[in-house]
């Protein structure tokens, strides 16, 4: 590489980053599409026109940004979900429980019935199972949602997402166990990573409170602390093969009990959540190969809609007994759509846990870009219908 042309490759990634930004500005303003489906477009594009000059460390270290952004975002899932709610009405609980399970069977029977090999079949429905609460906030605190649809979506995509770390890592286990024999191996890879996690972000819950009580700066210096403490349990779950998902989830879940407030004008934490946000959704979609979108198509789109069937089916049937209307229950279900982030992001994980699977994904890489793109939009759909945005509510 000469250096004339040095200097214009290392501005490929920041004129990228900055064109999506304007073009989700420009189409929200026009259309209303959400932001972050116009980031992930431009992603796209941008990862498939670039992918032959760009090295694996420069895409690495946006990848890590995209991390740690995601980790905001689980964070503050966490930090917004009740406990005291869930124990109140266990019903909650019950729906995420059925809806992953459905979800998981129904994913992996029709993905195995098209051929798909069992364990690639498995890692899809345990992705699957999942609720990308990237996706899902970024709408919510966009329309600045609140109601029942909101607050139900925001604590089954906590659940839900702890389910589908906590299968995907087991099937992982398994894969390696296949392939190498080393149960030891294979156990570290599923259960006590999962517990490890869980603590590891208990504790994080527990000490940055703390060390915002000695230095008096709660109310003023949360968001900032916050948002330092997320960094660096992310990294440090990266450094030792942990899951970054329960991690912050646990993080945020602890903090909010602790009892610790987050300002509500802090909410994507500010512009700092926002630019990370626009590169997180950028950057997972860049990692999308086209000729796995074009490969898994058809199968893709099939999955998707069944994926969306079982969870609504199942948000619908509990709906009466977990307090709402079957009609609320079924827009639940549909707000519970976006699943992108949070599957590529954690299927980077598994080839240093052990077998490479990406390859034999293609279905996922078009379950990921539909929903990319989808996902958002159908979310945002379902809480305009609820009445639970900012301009249902103005009188």
């Amino acid at each position: 590489m000469t250096d004339l042309n040095f200097p214009i490759y290392l501005l490929a990634w920041p004129f990228a980053l900055t064109l999506a930004w304007m073009a989700g500005e420009l189409i929200y303003r026009w259309i209303a599409l959400p932001r972050i489906a116009v980031y992930a477009l431009c992603g796209f594009v941008f990862g498939n026109l670039a992918a032959g000059d760009l090295p694996p460390s420069e895409s690495d270290s946006f990848l890590l940004f995209a991390n740690l952004a995601f980790g905001l975002m689980l964070f503050e899932l966490g930090y917004r979900i009740n406990l005291r709610w869930l124990r109140a009405n266990p019903w909650i609980v019950v729906t995420s429980v059925v809806e992953s399970v459905v979800t998981f069977v129904a994913v992996d029977t029709v993905a195995t019935a098209f051929g798909t090999e069992p364990l690639s079949a498995a890692l899809i429905a345990a992705l699957a199972m999942a609720t990308s609460p990237a996706g899902l906030l970024r709408v919510l605190n966009e329309q600045r949602s609140a109601g029942q649809v909101t607050e139900r979506a925001l604590h089954l995509s906590a659940l839900n997402c702890a389910f589908g770390v906590f299968a995907f890592k087991v099937i992982v286990g398994i894969g390696v166990f296949q392939t190498s024999g080393d149960l030891a191996h294979a156990a570290a890879s599923s259960l006590l990573v999962l517990v490890a996690s869980s603590l590891l972000g208990a504790l994080f819950g527990v000490a940055v409170p703390l060390w915002l009580r000695h230095v008096d700066n709660a109310g003023r210096d949360a968001t900032l602390a916050f948002a330092i403490a997320v960094f660096l349990l992310v990294v440090v779950s990266h450094v030792f093969k942990l899951s970054p998902v329960l991690c912050a989830l646990a993080f945020g879940i602890v903090a909010r009990h602790r009892r610790i407030v987050l300002p509500p004008a802090q909410r994507n934490f500010g512009a700092l959540g926002d630019l990370l946000s626009v590169l997180l959704f950028f950057v997972v979609a860049s990692k999308l190969d086209w000729d796995h979108v074009t490969s898994g198509l058809l199968l893709g789109l099939l999955l998707v809609l069944v994926r969306a069937l079982a969870k609504v089916l199942v948000c619908t049937v509990f709906a009466r007994v977990s307090g709402i209307s079957a009609r609320k229950g079924a827009l639940t279900g549909l707000a519970l759509t976006p699943v992108a982030v949070f599957a590529v992001l954690l299927l980077e994980q598994a080839p240093r846990l052990g077998p490479d699977v990406f390859q034999s994904l293609a279905p996922l890489a078009a379950i990921a870009l539909l929903l990319e793109v989808i996902g958002p939009l159908v979310t945002l759909c379902a809480v305009v219908f609820a009445n639970e945005t900012r301009t249902a509510r103005e009188p």
